[in-house]
């Protein structure tokens, strides 16, 4: 069993909010992190995807005050987003009672349909969390390069060998495709979802060019701006935004593309074991994903974060920018002897920033020239950690 990091934040939340929505990916283990958080507290848990249980809230206000001592959880809340008006009106009832807070528990796929019934209904009454696949501080420091190569999602990471693991996440891809997609809106072939996917994996980390893919597909840019949301929103892709500042440089104003699941970036490319993925072309960009997502399931809200380029070149693979405007620039490498581009030192030099590090795949913290620290994934973490901890911010 491992310990989730995000339980903590999960009940502080539930301790503040009348509902809370748990979202993420199937299989990403919100049902097992709701079970843990309400362990003792009878809580009742209903699957929205059971016809028996969907039987039991025909009459969702009855239901709620027969249960009204209890925290109630709903899981695959987006099958039934009707039930967020009646839960509007529960919520209010017992707030003019005096009950205030941990009422419910919605977990969800994160499909369009959820966040906007819930925006539209549950506007104050509604606290939003994240659950990212496992990440590096809650797995054991030898097995990180495994986290990196099976991806974060639980019974993948946890799977018996390598063959077991790849073969979970093909078939997870292949549920994703002709069965969960479908449910969530207007009909995508599958097979063109699957080539969609596929080329966002071979092209991990670089911008995004809608043109080539579309030319690729052979459908229309608008196309591909659909089907690109659509993965955005179910939190299987990530749109990692241009970071904008006022320095008067021409920078690149399309965003960078990650699957974030780097286990099933590489289920998509057939890389079935490590050896395979460190011979393999989309190596330095998977590493580079696995660490940036890693990052960002770390920081807080407040803390904003984007990629630097400017037309001539100079880059940094990852800025971050704290609540007091501070900036962090990142540099991520493969190698665990690091060596650092021009192009670094050069965007260092427009943005000032108040750290300089270089993420490499080793274990040692050790300086590089100019300020630079060379620094290990699970280092950095705490480093934001430490950060955020120093100013107060809530994780």
């Amino acid at each position: 069993m491992i310990q989730r990091n995000a339980q903590e934040k999960l009940t502080r939340l539930l301790g503040e909010f009348p509902a809370v929505a748990l979202l993420g990916p199937r299989q990403v283990g919100k049902t097992t992190l709701a079970l843990d958080v309400a362990e003792g507290s009878s809580a009742v848990y209903l699957d929205l995807e059971s016809p028996r249980d969907l039987a039991k809230i025909s009459d969702i206000e009855l239901f709620c005050e027969l249960h009204e001592d209890r925290l109630v959880i709903f899981d695959e809340i987006q099958r039934s987003p009707e039930i967020f008006a009646p839960l509007r009106s529960v919520i209010d009832k017992r707030r003019r009672q005096g009950k205030k807070t941990g009422q419910f528990l919605l977990l969800g796929s994160a499909s369009l349909d959820l966040l906007r019934q819930s925006s539209e209904t549950l506007a104050g009454r509604l606290a939003y969390l994240e659950l990212f696949p496992l990440s590096s501080l809650e797995v054991k420091s030898q097995e990180v390069q495994r986290l990196w190569n099976r991806g974060g999602f639980p019974e993948s990471f946890l799977a018996k060998s390598e063959a077991e693991s790849f073969n979970w996440r093909t078939h997870f891809i292949k549920t994703y495709l002709e069965r969960d997609i479908p449910q969530l809106g207007p009909r995508i072939p599958s097979e063109t979802l699957r080539r969609f996917w596929t080329m966002l994996a071979h092209n991990q980390g670089q911008q995004l060019n809608a043109a080539s893919l579309a030319r690729g597909l052979d459908v229309s840019g608008v196309t591909i701006a659909r089907y690109l949301e659509l993965m955005v929103d179910l939190l299987l892709v990530r749109r990692l935004k241009p970071w904008g500042s006022n320095l008067g440089r021409r920078l690149i104003k399309a965003p960078k593309v990650y699957l974030r699941d780097s286990g099933l970036c590489h289920a998509l490319l057939g890389i079935g074991s490590l050896d395979e993925l460190l011979g393999h072309p989309v190596v330095g960009g998977s590493f580079e994903g696995f660490v940036i997502e890693n990052i960002l399931g770390t920081l807080p809200e407040l803390v904003s974060s984007g990629y630097y380029r400017t037309s001539g070149g100079a880059e940094v693979d990852l800025v971050l920018e704290f609540s007091d405007s501070e900036l962090w620039a990142i540099e991520i490498k493969k190698s665990s002897a690091p060596k650092i581009s021009k192009g670094f030192y050069s965007s260092c030099e427009d943005l000032n920033p108040a750290r300089k590090f270089v993420v490499h795949a080793g274990e040692d913290t050790y300086p590089l020239k100019d300020g630079v620290m060379a620094i290990s994934l699970y280092q950095i973490q705490q480093e934001i950690l430490k950060r955020c901890h120093a100013d107060g911010t809530k994780q």
